[in-house]
């Protein structure tokens, strides 16, 4: 990805997989031809490639709450979840569909850090975290 600024979502969402293969440049800061390309082949070989000011964000991000990183509406849904509303309520609360609540389910526990591996407990989890937050 070579881009203007630092969008911390699309820099979390090409480290995500852990395949390798990425980068995340700052257009301003790819000032010689060579290094761009050297930067290119490292990610063709399945490599990785970030600017260091991606990084100084990412590790800045970690740092704080994580219920921080979330959206408004993630918000809205996590509340609903600690009222102890399943998908399904929530879902015709905030005028959404069911699916799209799901989507939403899944973005906090992955912001929260909860992995699926845990998946009996996460929804337990993360209204443990909001009701800490709080």
């Amino acid at each position: 990805m070579l881009s203007q600024y630092v969008e911390r979502d699309y820099a979390g969402e090409l480290l995500a997989d852990g395949r390798g293969g990425v980068g995340y440049l700052l257009k301003d800061r790819v000032g010689r031809v060579s290094e761009f390309v050297d930067a290119l082949r490292r990610v063709a070989g399945g490599g990785t490639v970030m600017d260091p000011s991606v990084v100084r964000q990412l590790l800045a991000r970690r740092s704080r709450d994580p219920l921080e990183s979330l959206t408004r509406r993630e918000n809205e849904v996590l509340a609903l979840m600690a009222e102890g509303l399943g998908n399904g309520d929530i879902a015709e609360r905030i005028v959404v569909t069911e699916n799209a609540v799901h989507k939403h389910v899944g973005n906090i526990f992955a912001k929260l850090g909860l992995s699926p591996s845990d998946s009996g407990h996460r929804r337990v989890r993360a209204v443990l975290a909001y009701l800490d937050g709080r």
